[in-house]
Parts: structure tokens; C-alpha cells; sequence
């Protein structure tokens, strides 16, 4: 049973995701939804399904890029595909707890896997800001939503900053630490085993032979995202250029950091439809494109991570009681 605090998530993501498909549904020519859906060219779509799936597989390669040089992580691939899977059907993106519970069984330190989890979510979250800023400069935009953007930019740029500066200057962060917090022992001592864990998870980005790969593949995995979307166009008979790609990418990269149900339900959908609005893209086209994209995403990837489930003898029940024994461990 959840704790109230976890029920109460749970259950305002879920009630964001009905007010967004309500909003969705509300007014719009099902029959031209359905027709749209009719017209799929499946070959198009099977090349979008094929490159989000290699999108997937350049994350693990550069997932093993973000361990510190002596560690030998493996099933990396394995543990992001279940890692998807999990937060297709789980709630609150359980499926990061998976990921991790993939590889450390395998014998990667827990708060290790968990740090690098951290610098993945801060490098998607520079490749989104980036596409935003492009969106905000390139496209007009109303005042809220460029608000929206701005405010998301700056705490990516923020968090960005604090990776860079603990990487870079591990010790005089230290140093910083115990100034501003050595007149309460235990906040201090909380704080410290925090950053000195943080700073050991970093050790992949202090060095030129991991970083240089790891900004290479980044490039690559967002390349293979953008051509994905594009051709997901394609299949729906949307004749859109790229930058239309880079503008729905940007907003679902935005919505997917809001509360919500399982997989994203009426968050990717509604992220769609605005970011097609800005290139004249009718509703109801919109809104079949963006169920067309996500059942192209969810389905694929649920059903390998269902399967590598099996593969990996994970349970899971078990993989929750493995994370829970884990973060009650203090890290070394």
C-alpha cells in the first residue's frame, strides 16, 4: 500500500492526464480521427517504430559512458528497455527503480547507478532545453507558454551548472558545503554523504576518454529521436518539416515533467496537439498523429520490456523491496 504522500501523487497525475484527455476529445471530429488513423503508412511507421528503438539502444551505449572508468557495468540495454516498460505501466517512473535494480544486481554499487541516472536526466534535459530555446527564438509563441519554456530552460541550465561545478571542483564544493552548514552537525553530515556519493558517481565526466563519447552520443540519440518523429509524419500523411519534429519534441519533452498516469497517457497526446498548432496542423489531424506516435512508442517497448522481465528473472515485487533495501543503506 503507498504511503499518503506517493497516493496523493499518483493520484493527481492521473486526474492531469483525464483533464488533458477530456480537454483532447472535447469538440473534435472522432470520424476524422479515425480516418486519419485509417491512413497510416505502415512502412513509415515501421521505420519511426525502428529508430526510436535504436534511440533506446544509444542510450544504453551511452549509459555505460556516465559509470566511473573502472566499473564494467552490463545489460545495460536490458535494464533500459524494462526501465521504459516500467514507467509505461507503473506509476510515479517506477521504471527508474527498475533500471537500477537491472544493474546492480549485476554488481554495480547502488548509489553509483543512481548518480548516473542523475547525469543522463540532466544530459536529456540540456538536449530539451536546447530545443526549446531553439523553439522559443524560431516560432512565435504565446506569453504562457514561453513562460512555460523560459522557467524550464533556467532550472535545467541550473541543474546543469551544479553537475558541472561538482565535477569539475569537487573540493572546493566540499569546502563550500561545510561553510555554509558546519553550525548544524547533522545537516552537514546528511549533505556531505549526498555530495561525496554525487561526487563519485561523476568520476566518468572528469575524464576526456568518457566525456568526449558521451557528448557524441548524446548528439546521436536526440538526431535519431527528431528523424523518428519526422517519419512518424510520414505515416500520418503530415507533410511537416523537421523543425515541426523539434517543436513537438520540445513540448512533449516539457509535459513529460509534469504529473501524470502511467506512460504519459493525454500528457504526450496534448504536448502533440500544441506543438503541431504553431504549423497550422488542424485538431483532429493532431490528435491522430499523436496517438498514432505514442502507440508506436508504448507498445513496441512495453512488449520488450515485458520480455527482458523474464529474461532477467526479475520480479516486480522483488525489484521494489531490492531499491527499498538499497536507499536505506548509507552510501559509502
Amino acid at each position: 500500500m503507498p504511503s499518503a504522500g506517493r497516493l496523493v501523487k499518483i493520484l493527481l497525475g492521473i486526474a492531469i492526464s483525464a483533464a488533458l484527455l477530456v480537454w483532447l476529445f472535447w469538440n473534435v471530429d472522432l470520424r476524422a480521427v479515425t480516418a486519419r488513423l485509417a491512413d497510416t503508412r505502415w512502412g513509415w511507421l515501421s521505420v519511426s517504430v525502428a529508430l526510436n528503438l535504436v534511440s533506446l539502444w544509444a542510450r544504453a551505449v551511452r549509459w555505460r559512458y556516465l559509470f566511473p572508468q573502472r566499473a564494467r557495468p552490463t545489460h545495460l540495454f536490458n535494464a533500459v528497455m524494462i526501465g521504459y516498460m516500467g514507467n509505461n505501466l507503473l506509476p510515479l517512473r517506477a521504471g527508474e527503480v527498475l533500471r537500477v535494480y537491472v544493474v546492480t544486481r549485476r554488481g554495480q554499487p547502488f548509489w553509483t547507478t543512481v548518480t548516473t541516472l542523475v547525469v543522463e536526466r540532466a544530459l536529456d534535459g540540456l538536449a530539451v532545453g536546447v530545443v526549446l530555446a531553439f523553439v522559443f527564438f524560431q516560432i512565435p509563441t504565446p506569453r504562457e507558454v514561453a513562460w512555460a519554456l523560459e522557467v524550464f530552460v533556467g532550472l535545467v541550465v541550473a541543474t546543469v551548472i551544479v553537475l558541472v561545478a561538482i565535477a569539475a571542483t569537487p573540493l572546493p564544493c566540499r569546502i563550500l558545503i561545510h561553510s555554509l552548514t558546519y553550525r548544524w552537525p547533522g545537516i552537514e553530515r546528511r549533505l556531505l554523504v549526498v555530495f561525496d556519493t554525487m561526487s563519485a558517481g561523476l568520476q566518468g565526466m572528469r575524464r576526456p576518454r568518457q566525456l568526449l563519447p558521451t557528448a557524441l552520443w548524446s548528439v546521436a540519440i536526440w538526431v535519431v529521436i527528431v528523424l523518428s518523429v519526422w517519419t512518424g509524419f510520414r505515416a500520418a500523411s503530415l507533410e511537416l518539416p523537421m523543425t515541426a519534429a523539434l517543436c513537438v519534441i520540445a513540448f512533449i519533452g516539457l509535459g513529460v515533467s509534469l504529473p501524470s498516469s502511467p506512460g504519459f497517457i493525454g500528457v504526450i497526446q496534448a504536448a502533440t496537439v500544441l506543438g503541431l498548432s504553431f504549423f497550422g496542423v488542424g485538431k483532429a489531424d493532431a490528435l491522430g498523429f499523436s496517438l498514432l506516435l505514442h502507440a508506436s512508442q508504448f507498445v513496441p517497448v512495453t512488449l520488450w520490456g515485458l520480455l527482458l522481465l523474464v529474461v532477467e528473472h526479475v520480479s516486480l515485487a522483488e525489484a521494489g523491496r531490492g531499491a527499498g533495501l538499497a536507499v536505506n543503506v548509507r552510501p559509502d
